[in-house]
């Protein structure tokens, strides 16, 4: 959802802006690196 939301304000963000959009979300998996390509990527 916070992937969508910063899509929808930034449709080319840089790995740093996606980070801190994220930076609220916990992900148990530690696939951050695969979440932040899947945002630049979308």
């Amino acid at each position: 959802m916070s992937g969508i939301a910063l899509l929808r304000r930034n449709q080319d963000p840089s790995l740093n802006v996606i980070k801190r959009a994220l930076s609220g979300n916990l992900c148990r998996c530690t696939g951050y690196s695969a979440i932040y390509d899947g945002v630049r990527e979308a």
